[in-house]
């Protein structure tokens, strides 16, 4: 695209000047009355306010009126802008303007009663320049390799809404699915997992920085609200940001926030993205006013479906910009580009570009396969959601180096079935991409370990061939063999070793709980021993139903997983066909499958399937679901499993499933006051009866008994059991949420 620079210089508070060159030929200048810019400045801030903007329908005339009068002050009498709407593939105006001209939106420019930043075949990008009086950086030329994303979502505790991050990670993997983006997720949310990294892949990997959540404008300026440690909020500017990222800047940063782009206090302020592009980004997007949801993730996949197939940046933004057009959406115009002189240009090569590199790593949900018919039997990257405190402390529990106190060399992903457990193994897969994987499904003996070397790939073949003698050298003790694997060919390729659905098979019973059995004993034992004793980057992750002991002398931490939240199965309902909001399915079977699923995210799956049968009528789908649930209900806990505990663990399950949000342990014993319940409590926990969550606020363990137990629990009490149970609980929460809160506790 042609570029032209624009640039409003205020001599004097008086007299204004407009300058334009184009391709950095001859200078052109005429005066500008200073009274026309104020009645423009101040119609825009009566029209183009958040609230005047929230009532305007897609195709407002006021817009439309808004640009011509734009267009107008630019193009003036000598018709400056107007040759270039004839000059195909369209022109990057660069417009420098201070103080109060900076935020005026010139993505609404028009001529004729058409937007020309979307519209006709040749449009204009209009570019608000930063720094623009050092001279022009050299052309970088486009890697030719896939697009690499370095993709940050940020979701704080009590930070409403909550956004939809999953669908717009997934709508940008869909989005490039053809050409392939190697898509690095940093997890954390935080300003310290931003820096690490950062500084982990290292000055030039990255193409894009993209950071998606809230932002606002305070007093102080602009802030993007970030997380702490915890997952608390922690609102962060762009000072802070910029130092996060010490001059590791990749080509373009998108902070796809509300508010980002804009230029607070009638532009006095300089808004997050250009003091951004200040800090050393070459190019940063945002936007300028309160963006949907939807459109923000519909702009941001078809932008990354251009770049990722070779187009330039500039060409991608204005294809993404006519893409929301082309959709009705009002929020077209509110993106908005600042830069420096450096040239918008590809960031990669065409697909087909001889030699183009591919992507190396196979996606985690391919190695989660059923042994019998072959098909995966996780949630795919697109399709997770939820999990969010879970993944980060799972994560947290991965990386920490072996020399920390307290390090762990296997992570245990522990619940009911149908929780996630084996889709959560996998969304952490994805999140280490660095780490090579084996995974093993059910019962594993020492042929099925071996396999591991067929399914790691060594850095050449003589790793392999020596991983191989290792661990077929039965003279040494597994032990040894496994130090010499995780210090020789492994040592510098770490892996996560995965034992998906451990219950089956490598687990024995033993008075009342589970132990494991003898041949996973010598496995399990020697890996995570040979881990520690060489500090090595690998871990292990496990899947069970049940908890086990961990053999002497190593370290496991255990997660366990909840039933879905509100907010977590909205977002599971919205990608299930048939459950969706808005499907053709009777509100009433809807209504009723997602009661008996109970937050259940498998039991959901089921019976998204089971409401689609065209040959039964209302009520016989209803019982179709009620049976399906009861089946699952047999599936996933055994019904002899609840039978046989002792009658008090029963009864206490019974009352605390009166409460349908997790709850404290003094809860629990509030609501059993029993002299056993501890030692049920631990028992429940441990054979999944009963779900062992983390708070978010405390940090302290939660409770709660799934709802899809509730029509076997129910009958165990009687009315005024039930009553009493009710009373207890509510007496207990009052007292910890209400009259007595930690100070760190969650306001309920």
């Amino acid at each position: 695209m042609t570029t032209i620079d624009v640039e409003v210089f205020e001599q004097t508070s008086g007299y204004r000047e407009l300058r334009l060159s184009a391709d950095g030929g001859v200078r052109r200048t005429r005066d500008v009355d200073a009274a026309a810019v104020d009645r423009l400045i101040e119609v825009v801030d009566r029209d183009y306010s958040p609230d005047a903007i929230a009532q305007r329908m897609f195709g407002s005339p006021l817009l439309r009126d808004l640009g011509t009068a734009l267009f107008g002050f630019l193009d003036g009498d000598e018709r400056w802008l107007a040759a270039f709407l004839e000059q195909p593939p369209g022109t990057v105006v660069r417009i420098t303007a201070g103080h109060r001209m900076r935020h005026l939106p010139w993505e609404l420019l028009a001529v004729d009663g058409a937007h020309v930043t979307v519209s006709g075949p040749a449009p204009l990008l209009p570019v608000r320049a930063v720094g623009t009086r050092g001279a022009a950086r050299s052309p970088v030329a486009p890697g030719n390799r896939p697009l690499r994303v370095l993709f940050m979502a940020t979701s704080a505790e009590g930070v409403e809404p909550v956004l939809g991050y999953e669908a717009e990670e997934a709508a940008i993997l869909a989005a490039t699915a053809r050409t392939g983006t190697d898509l690095v997720v940093e997890e954390s949310g935080s300003l310290d997992g931003l820096r690490q990294v950062s500084v982990d892949y290292g000055a030039g990997y990255f193409d894009v920085l993209h950071l998606s959540g809230h932002a606002t404008v305070t007093p102080d300026g602009p802030v993007f609200v970030a997380e702490d440690e915890f997952g608390g909020r922690a609102d962060v500017t762009a000072e802070q940001i910029a130092e996060a990222m010490a001059g590791r800047w990749p080509r373009l940063v998108f902070v796809s926030g509300c508010l980002t782009g804009n230029a607070p206090d009638g532009g006095a302020l300089p808004s997050m993205s250009e003091s951004l592009v200040s800090a050393g980004a070459p190019a940063v997007l945002g936007w300028a006013l309160p963006v949907g949801d939807v459109s923000a993730t519909d702009f941001a996949a078809e932008l990354y479906r251009c770049l990722a197939g070779g187009e330039p940046l500039d060409r991608a933004i204005v294809q993404a910009r006519r893409h929301l057009y082309t959709q009705q959406s009002s929020s077209w115009h509110l993106l908005r580009v600042y830069a420096d002189r450096s040239p918008l240009a590809p960031m990669v090569t065409p697909f087909h570009t001889r030699g183009r590199e591919r992507i190396q790593v196979r996606a985690a949900d391919q190695e989660f396969l059923d042994p019998r018919t072959r098909l995966s039997r996780v949630a795919s990257r697109a399709a997770f959601v939820g999990r969010r405190r879970a993944i980060q402390r799972c994560l947290r529990t991965l990386k920490q180096p072996q020399g920390d106190g307290g390090a762990a060399q296997a992570l245990v992903l522990h619940g009911i079935g149908g929780l996630g457990k084996s889709s959560l193994a996998s969304r952490l897969l994805d999140r280490m991409p660095t780490h090579q994987r084996a995974v093993w499904y059910g019962r594993v003996d020492l042929f099925k370990f071996r396999e591991l070397t067929t399914t790691i790939r060594f850095p050449s073949m003589e790793q392999q061939t020596e991983a191989t003698e290792l661990l077929d050298n039965d003279r040494a003790p597994l032990t040894v063999r496994l130090r010499h694997l995780l210090d020789g060919p492994l040592g510098q390729t770490p892996c996560l070793f995965v034992f998906d659905d451990f219950e089956q098979g490598n687990l024995d019973d033993r008075d009342g709980g589970h132990v494991l059995s003898a041949e996973m004993a010598e496995i399990l034992a020697a890996l995570l021993t040979a881990i520690r004793d060489t500090a090595s980057l690998s871990r292990v992750i496990i899947t069970s139903r049940y908890r086990f002991p961990a053999p002497a002398g190593t370290t496991i931490t255990v997660e366990s997983l909840e039933t879905l939240t509100t907010v977590e199965q909205t977002k599971k309902l919205a990608n299930l066909p048939n459950l969706r909001p808005g499907s053709s399915i009777d509100s009433t079977i809807r209504d009723r499958a997602i009661h008996a699923a109970a937050g259940n995210p498998r039991l959901l799956d089921w019976l998204d399937r089971i409401v689609t049968d065209t040959s039964l009528d209302i009520d016989a789908l209803i019982t179709a679901i009620e049976d399906e649930a009861d089946r699952f209900r047999e599936s996933i806990l055994a019904r002899h499993l609840l039978t046989s505990q002792h009658p008090d663990l029963r009864t206490m399950l019974a009352k605390v499933n009166v409460v349908d949000l997790p709850v404290p342990a003094d809860t629990v014993h509030a609501v059993h006051d029993h002299p056993d319940t501890g030692r049920h409590l631990t028992r429940a926990v441990d054979l999944g009866l009963m779900e062992e969550g983390t708070d978010p606020h405390t940090r302290q363990p939660r409770y709660h008994v799934s709802n899809v137990l509730r029509p076997l629990l129910r009958p165990l009490l009687s009315d005024d059991q039930y009553t009493e149970a009710c009373a207890a609980a509510a007496r207990s929460l009052h007292k910890l949420w209400v009259t007595d809160p930690t100070p760190s506790g969650p306001a309920q």
